[in-house]
């Protein structure tokens, strides 16, 4: 695909960051909140308005409030940004993925008015022409042009990756985005100009039950709560780990779950591993689990 036909041709996808575990300081950077929504490309025009997810999914007639976003804009223009739903402040991924799966029109409707979300948007691909292998600061610079509104918001930069994370950390907030300053918009890609560092927590998990898959097994993970073995989500192990022979030799049990009858090989839940995540979902499941360690037999 040719860069300059990115308005017509649409099915391209957004740039992607490199992950990395700590925060930095540089001069080569500047630093952004990682908002924790819903990623989306605006195409606007004032006589066409098209969202699509970084899936290339239409999003458009999910988030109708969007719309007025038109009204600010005299030619065509691509956003790269992130929707997002405030609850208490700040924002709520699960409020927001709930919006995405809506599809009653008088159901978004009435959602739109009362509870709307917000565009945040942190680039732009195009403003009358193709302007990805601008620098990220001249594209910054355009972005600026356009005035805030209800919902259509600008991303605030900052200077210092450490300091950002520390109050992000203090907000229990989804994390930070480095980016270099001079880095052209790389469609299709994921490249280390972009950098994100997420604010994962951490917590021991009882071992219920596995499953097979293709990377080794899923364990199932619960809790406790008030004297009842919750389910709260899975997590991947593969054999590298130590973990991993012992949950295959323990003694299959009866499903010990009070909210999980999937079909797996249940075990009695004498051991914990060690699990970092994002957040709780709504239904108190843990969102993008990752294994960090095991527990001793408790």
């Amino acid at each position: 695909m040719k860069r300059n036909d990115i308005w017509r041709n649409r099915d391209f996808k957004v740039m992607l960051l490199k992950e990395i575990d700590e925060p930095f300081d540089s001069d080569l950077f500047i630093y952004e909140i990682k908002y924790d929504g819903v990623r989306a490309v605006m195409f606007v025009s004032p006589s066409e308005f098209v969202i699509k997810s970084r899936n290339g999914k239409d999003i458009t007639n999910v988030f109708p409030e969007l719309k007025s976003i038109q009204k600010l804009v005299k030619g065509k223009v691509i956003f790269d940004g992130e929707i997002i739903s405030l609850e208490n402040g700040l924002p709520s991924f699960s409020k927001v993925s709930k919006r995405t799966h809506l599809k009653n029109k008088s159901v978004i409707d009435v959602e739109s008015k009362s509870n709307p979300v917000v565009f945040m948007a942190f680039d732009i691909l195009y403003m009358d022409k193709d302007i990805t292998e601008l620098t990220l600061v001249e594209r910054k610079k355009i972005l600026n042009k356009f005035k805030d509104t209800d919902v259509f918001v600008k991303s605030v930069v900052f200077k210092s990756g450490k300091k950002l994370f520390r109050e992000i950390k203090k907000l229990k907030m989804e994390g930070i985005v480095a980016k270099k300053i001079n880095s052209s918009y790389h469609i299709n890609e994921r490249t280390d100009d972009f950098i994100k560092i997420k604010n994962f927590k951490s917590g021991s998990f009882f071992i219920g039950g596995y499953s097979y898959n293709k990377n080794g097994i899923s364990l199932a993970l619960g809790e406790y709560i008030d004297d009842k073995f919750c389910f709260v989500g899975k997590v991947s192990l593969n054999s590298k780990y130590e973990l991993y022979d012992k949950v295959l030799k323990l003694k299959e049990s009866k499903n010990y779950f009070c909210n999980y009858k999937e079909n797996i090989n249940y075990v009695k839940p004498s051991l914990k591993c060690e699990v970092s995540y994002i957040e709780r979902t709504l239904n108190n499941n843990l969102r993008q689990p990752v294994y960090k360690g095991s527990k001793i037999w408790v």
